[in-house]
């Protein structure tokens, strides 16, 4: 990945971070089950970006594929959390919508880069 490109994906993955932790802060504190949830969405949440960074200064290629599905595994978690806080505890907003649809397109994009990564190593 080009710098810039890379730059601009850190940005991104930065600005994931910051709405996930928006989000947290938003949701009711006096429903115990939407903390908990909230709580684990607001650690995987966060960490995609801090695995993102990490692998952006990788070693070797197998350290970088390995973050790489890091995040990817951490941004799948993170849906898991949203879809229960949406379809379990009925938290419904605009901000949970984006971070539905953002967490899709991360997963799809870091599961393309592991691929190409692996692709490139062979």
């Amino acid at each position: 990945m080009p710098d810039s490109r890379k730059e601009q994906f850190r940005f991104r993955t930065k600005g994931y971070a910051l709405a996930v932790v928006r989000f947290y802060c938003a949701l009711p504190k006096s429903r115990p089950e939407v903390q908990v949830l909230g709580k684990q969405l607001l650690r995987s949440g966060t960490s995609v970006a801090a695995n993102y960074r990490e692998a952006s200064r990788a070693r070797s290629n197998a350290e970088f594929i390995s973050k790489i599905e890091t995040c990817a595994q951490e941004a799948d978690e993170s849906l898991l959390w949203l879809e229960l806080l949406n379809e379990g505890c009925n938290i419904q907003s605009d901000s949970l919508q984006w971070l539905l649809q953002e967490t899709n397109e991360l997963i799809a994009i870091f599961v393309t880069m592991a691929k190409n990564a692996k692709n490139n190593a062979e």
